[in-house]
């Protein structure tokens, strides 16, 4: 008997090796390789046919028949924003994030939506079909265009769809499925991978719309190889801590609509309602008169929200101060410190930092920097910032406050809640249109706009 051939494949990013190696030298990554066994080669390769037998032709492009096929939109506009304007023919979407956080409970409502436009072939594989219907009964989901398949064999999936011939095909979970052709395990990364292009193919060749769901690892990333994120059209993440109702969908990758995106949704005991104005609900909460908070008009893909930003500094008890930051980067915050203790005369390096954004947001984009600044200056000097302002604006390790995007979009949704001033950068203003009723004020360095803000 011939002896098994296996390989290690890094899980972040495809790299193989013939033995196992604790560090990746590709991606710098530990600990990442799975070990798996070589497939023999066969003759027979998959080629793109579809369900009616047509197979892929070379062609001119000036040639090649356009058809303006228009999106699919569900009841959920958050959801229809995220994606791009609602579900587009042909596409695969895969949407990841932690257990219990709703992707099936999401996907579960769409599937009941979608079925007032086609046939939604939804495919479980992790739940029996007596438990997708108990659960569907609680959100009155249902419909005569809506099929049920509880199953993991992909040989037996695609047998099924080329009978019914579906519009739209949500498969939960993609670790589950299998490539019964495939010896590796279930969940592998070699399964992971033949699946997913399994599935490729009949998005492309058929026209169908595909959902996958993804499970996540401990660092919040998809399970599974990077080329999953690399073969499918956009990828979504669904954020929040299961103790709180508030679950945020935000777009990673979308080949039909712009990245970063944010759709923000509300779990209540009929499933995930849509959130109208999340900006209200990021500041409903503020204490008035407190120090070491800021709000800022932050861009999460094409929409403007407001956030309010939180600081809390003492004096640090051991000897190297610490510094935690909760849905801010930690290094941007130690740099942001930095620049306050040489630029604007604040002595922070026996003070301890505690920072976060209020509500479970996450923020990365360079204009919530002056915020992040008048916060911590507002907690180490026990002054609190006036409640009608809002601050925007990126900063420079110099100390210049540099210009931002999209700065009249924010101001506009600043203006609509009732914000009295912002202070934004000087640069910004040249040819810019201010909202009636908000007073503007621009600044080039730190110090100005901690004097305005402070006093």
């Amino acid at each position: 008997m011939a002896k098994t051939k296996t390989q290690f494949i890094c899980s972040n990013c495809d790299f193989i090796s013939a033995r196992y190696l604790g560090r990746c030298p590709n991606c710098g990554e530990w600990g990442t390789f799975i070990e798996e066994q070589i497939q023999p080669e066969t003759q027979s390769r998959k080629s793109r046919v579809g369900l009616d037998g047509k197979t892929a032709k070379v062609e001119k492009i000036n040639q090649v028949s356009l058809e303006e096929t228009p999106k699919v939109a569900t009841d959920l506009k958050e959801l229809n924003r995220v994606l791009g304007g609602g579900v587009v023919a042909g596409t695969l979407v895969l949407i990841g994030g932690d257990p219990g956080i709703g992707k099936s409970t999401l996907l579960l409502q769409v599937s009941g939506q979608l079925a007032a436009h086609g046939k939604v072939f939804y495919v479980t594989g992790e739940e029996s079909a007596t438990q997708v219907k108990m659960r569907a009964d609680r959100l009155e989901v249902g419909g005569d265009d809506f099929y049920l398949y509880p199953e993991t064999d992909m040989e037996a999936i695609k047998k099924q769809v080329e009978e019914l011939k579906p519009n739209f095909l949500i498969i939960d979970s993609v670790q589950t499925m299998q490539e019964p052709d495939l010896t590796s395990p279930i969940g592998s990364v070699a399964q992971i991978r033949e699946v997913t292009a399994d599935l490729l193919q009949i998005a492309k060749t058929n026209n169908i719309s595909i959902f996958i769901v993804g499970h996540v690892t401990k660092g919040g990333a998809i399970a599974g190889p990077k080329i999953l994120e690399h073969m499918v059209d956009t990828v979504l993440y669904f954020e929040g801590d299961r103790h709180y109702k508030y679950r945020i969908l935000r777009a990673v990758k979308n080949r039909f609509g712009a990245t970063n995106e944010l759709g923000i949704f509300e779990m209540r005991d009929k499933g995930l309602s849509e959130v109208a104005n999340p900006s209200e609900i990021f500041l409903e909460e503020r204490l008035a008169g407190a120090t070491g908070s800021a709000i800022v008009a932050t861009l999460e893909g094409e929409r403007p929200i407001l956030v309010e930003l939180q600081a809390l500094v003492t004096p640090s008890v051991f000897g190297n101060a610490q510094r935690t930051a909760t849905g801010l980067d930690r290094n941007r915050v130690s740099l942001i410190m930095a620049v306050l203790e040489k630029r604007a005369n604040l002595l922070l390096q026996n003070q301890d930092a505690y920072l976060k954004a209020a509500g479970g947001v996450k923020l990365d984009e360079p204009a919530i920097d002056l915020a992040i600044a008048v916060a911590i200056a507002s907690s180490y000097q026990d002054k609190e910032s006036p409640a009608s302002d809002v601050f925007i604006g990126e900063l420079g390790l110099t100390g210049e406050i540099r210009s931002v995007s999209d700065l009249e979009g924010r101001l506009k949704e600043a203006r609509k809640l009732g914000f009295a001033r912002a202070v934004v950068p000087k640069n910004n203003l040249a040819g810019m249109k201010i909202p009636e009723g908000l007073e503007v004020i621009g600044v080039a360095t730190i110090k100005e706009a901690l004097k305005l803000a402070l006093g």
